[in-house]
């Protein structure tokens, strides 16, 4: 969960340093006091789009800074950040931000610095912001798919991933048709210039490692001197009158001469006898080693030679010589294959239909476990909405096309996530057609159909922390209290904060936080206040009359707040 945030210097907030616990934390406060700044704040340290605007004026940065608190150590932010290098240790990620007044960004994640689409990548996994303007993402059909896939991951992933591994080996094999099969012309050209390449290399007559052979044979030539040097000093210190090895072997006859007293010089007798046999061995193989050794100016111009050859054909072909031999197997095969074109077209053609065959199966099988999840979501989906007073509502998961069980000769046209394209429908009204979100919901109506699969789709998206930026607009009485129940149960699954006009979600928060603007060396800013269970009386009074605090007003928020207490248990008994 986000346990710290600091900003300092963004819009009018000239510092604040705001503690936040689990569970569910409402900010309320007057219209223009800085709530929605500081969601703005948290969505730029999730790697949201920044600008110089945002820059206090007067100041040169914007800094923003958030502590993340993660609750188990298999956490998705653990395998982002693996993925880009970036250690997460003690369960802890800090994400910092910062804006300057010339419009750079400067982004890190616990202490390293990371593009903004890095940023973005971690933030996503942490921070899930719903405001009324995101309701756009839930409208767009483009990402009904991957809501659906995300509802019932454990099912639909492992098929995914079969599904993906087999389309790509299609589109490899796609290509290379349409490469074999571009036009005559550009496919003699192709074969000039393989023909001239192969005969270059065969001409070279390269052997396996023969560069390595080759620096290894030049340096010791180049340092023929110094070898022999050291390889003689080192057998006259061995062998000789005087020398190493008759020391050596005046000591093993020494201990040999005494092995029957004493069962410890036995012992060492035995190992100085291995040793010396071992060092006798050694210095054979120096004394051959230096006879073997010849100078030859001759040969070592001729490696030379060959070592420029090499590396001039390594600037074409690769790195080493092994290399350019794998290449030049390449190139032999793809002559054969011009040169066979049509042959080479035609087995190509037959294991494309085989794939697609497969490819297809693949994607039934995963349209199928799709199939099954919209179900589900459906029977979720009616379920939340009749809590909400949408009883009327009918919620549908429309497949597009709708594949039966026709022959494979109707294979659909397949795409990275199958076959399927996938339209959430919804009909709020007894005898209306169902029809996609945008064109039939009202705005109270949208508020609380996006607040009913974001608390679904929360549940498996497996971020750190929800944020609701006033997504209760538009409702009231019976359908806002709905409404608060339900951000209250989103809570139970992630760290929810909520921006909130309405004082029923405000009475059910856990922590209630006012945000207030005020004028400080003659200049506004704004500060943000953990109230008391007194204060968050005032508050929610002031919030039900919009003017002064009346006693009435005041009895209605301890009312509220009771009851919201109660709910609280209520819910707390029965998942506990």
């Amino acid at each position: 969960m986000l346990t710290e945030l600091s900003i300092r210097d963004f819009a009018i907030i000239d510092h604040v340093a705001i503690t936040f616990s689990d569970g569910l934390t409402v900010l309320t406060g007057e219209t223009g006091a800085g709530k929605s700044i500081i969601i703005d704040a948290i969505q730029l340290l999730a790697g949201g789009r920044g600008s110089v605007e945002f820059v206090r004026h007067g100041s040169k940065r914007a800094e923003i800074e958030g502590l993340f608190i993660l609750d188990k150590t298999d956490h998705a932010v653990q395998t982002v950040g693996k993925q880009f290098g970036i250690d997460i240790v003690d369960e802890q990620v800090v994400l910092e931000r910062v804006i300057t007044s010339s419009g750079k960004s400067i982004c890190r994640v616990n202490g390293k610095l990371v593009t903004l689409s890095i940023l973005k990548e971690i933030g996503k996994t942490l921070i899930d912001v719903h405001s009324q303007h995101e309701t756009q993402s839930l409208m767009d059909s483009e990402s009904h798919l991957h809501l659906l896939d995300m509802y019932d991951f454990a099912k639909t992933a492992k098929v995914k991933q079969d599904y993906s591994q087999l389309y790509e080996e299609l589109l490899i094999l796609k290509k290379r048709y349409k490469e074999l099969s571009n036009n005559e012309q550009e496919m003699a050209h192709r074969l000039d210039l393989l023909e001239f390449q192969l005969k270059e290399l065969e001409g070279a007559d390269l052997s396996p490692n023969e560069d390595d052979e080759l620096e290894a044979e030049r340096k010791q030539l180049g340092n023929y001197e110094r070898i022999y040097t050291v390889v003689q000093d080192a057998y006259n210190a061995l062998y000789g009158e005087q020398k190493g090895i008759e020391w050596l072997y005046q000591a093993k006859q020494a201990l040999d001469n005494g092995a029957d007293h004493d069962e410890f010089i036995a012992k060492k007798s035995d190992e100085l006898g291995n040793h010396y046999y071992l060092v006798e061995e050694l210095s054979f193989q120096l004394r051959n080693y230096i006879d073997g050794l010849e100078y030859d100016p001759a040969r070592l111009n001729e490696i030379e030679a060959r070592l420029d050859e090499i590396s001039r054909l390594k600037k074409k072909y690769g790195n080493t010589v092994n290399e350019m031999l794998e290449y030049q197997a390449m190139i032999e095969e793809e002559m054969e294959q011009l040169k066979n074109k049509d042959s080479h077209l035609l087995q190509l053609s037959k294991e494309i239909k085989e794939l697609e065959h497969d490819v297809y199966l693949e994607a039934k099988e995963l349209h199928d476990v799709r199939k099954q999840a919209a179900e589900n979501l459906v029977q979720d989906v009616q379920k939340e909405l009749k809590s909400l007073y949408l009883e009327k509502a009918s919620f549908r998961v429309a497949f597009s096309p709708d594949i039966g069980d026709g022959p494979v000769s109707e294979i659909p046209k397949l795409h990275k996530n199958g076959f399927d394209h996938v339209h959430f429908l919804i009909s709020t009204n007894t005898g209306e057609p169902l029809k996609e979100l945008s064109k039939t919901a009202s705005g109270g109506e949208l508020s609380r159909i996006m607040l009913v699969l974001k608390k679904i789709f929360a549940q498996h998206q497996g971020v750190t922390s929800v944020i609701f930026d006033e997504v209760d607009t538009g409702v009231s009485g019976r359908v806002a209290q709905a409404i608060a129940e339900k951000i209250y149960e989103v809570s139970g699954n992630s760290q929810v904060l909520c921006i909130t006009h309405l004082p029923q979600v405000a009475a059910m928060a856990d922590t209630h936080k006012l945000i207030q603007k005020e004028e400080k060396n003659k200049r506004t800013a704004t500060f943000v206040h953990e109230l008391s269970r007194q204060e968050q009386i005032n508050e929610l009074s002031r919030m039900i009359t919009g003017t002064k605090l009346t006693e009435t007003a005041m009895e209605h928020a301890r009312e509220m707040l009771e009851l919201a207490h109660s709910y609280k248990k209520q819910v707390y008994q029965v998942n506990g």
